[in-house]
């Protein structure tokens, strides 16, 4: 079964304070294991629509893998399994009918280190879109134009387009692989870390790129960085040891914590 848009109305996030707003993946229970080694305990919450969402916490808690979990990467690892329920949009993504193919064009995903393949500014931007079939030339050229338009790219590259993509600039590559992802018109961006290589201005103008990019997407973001989490989210989950220990709106979690650990991880005492 092909993952298709249905709205499941709104819902209150779980394991936090969070008025209810209209959601668009509802997770629950989810558990995985990478062979016998358990990475994730039972992760509920509510991803609302047209927000960003950050996930924290220290290294190894979890936050990358069940980033994965969303549109069903780590299904590309021996031995992992995962367990509970992920619904977009009111199907469940975990379905042996789901149409991973289709799911992994809804939910795309930027990874920490920029990944633009070997090939032309135009071709990066075009594969997605030639995968699933579009051919005419003068309809490839406009859907190139407006995903590099919308990742703030285009003014940049538009007389490049046939210059390697590996020319550009570490932030520019990146913004490239944004462009990528919103070619084949997702509904949901996933991001690993994607500001963690890039120099201070790159990842201002990333930051502001997020901020506009909300409007379209719905994005959820895994961040070391408190600070870039306390700027660009509205929501943020902590994550420690496979569990989520608190999840609310962000200006909640940076200013009262309901949890010790989360106030002990945000002021760096541990972490």
């Amino acid at each position: 079964m092909s993952v298709s848009a249905q709205n499941t109305g709104t819902h209150p996030a779980p394991s936090g304070e969070a008025p209810p707003e209209p959601v668009r993946i509802a997770c629950r229970s989810v558990s995985m294991w990478y062979g016998p080694k358990q990475a994730l305990h039972d992760v509920t919450l509510d991803i609302p629509a047209n927000r960003v969402t950050a996930l924290i916490g220290p290294s190894g808690c979890g936050k990358s893998t069940f980033l994965r979990c969303l549109n069903r990467m780590n299904d590309l690892i021996p031995g992992a399994r995962v367990e509970g329920s992920i619904l977009l949009d009111g199907h469940d993504i975990l379905s042996p009918e789901t149409d991973v193919v289709d799911l992994r064009r809804q939910v795309g995903m930027v990874f920490q280190r920029w990944n633009p393949f070997p090939k032309s500014v135009f071709d990066n931007v075009a594969y997605g879109p030639r995968i699933h079939g579009v051919r005419d030339k003068a309809r490839l050229a406009a859907i190139v134009e407006d995903a590099l338009r919308k990742a703030g790219l285009w003014d940049e590259v538009k007389d490049r387009l046939r210059a390697s993509a590996l020319e550009l600039s570490g932030g520019q590559q990146q913004r490239l692989c944004i462009a990528r992802a919103l070619a084949v018109e997702p509904e949901v961006i996933l991001m690993d870390e994607p500001a963690s290589a890039l120099d201070p201005i790159s990842t201002a103008r990333l930051e502001d790129l997020i901020e506009e990019l909300k409007q379209r997407y719905t994005i959820v973001i895994v961040t070391h960085n408190m600070q870039q989490a306390a700027r660009i989210s509205d929501h943020t989950a902590f994550f420690y040891m496979g569990r989520i220990v608190e999840y609310d709106r962000t200006q909640k979690i940076f200013t009262s914590p309901s949890e010790e650990q989360t106030e002990a991880y945000i002021t760096g005492r541990f972490g």
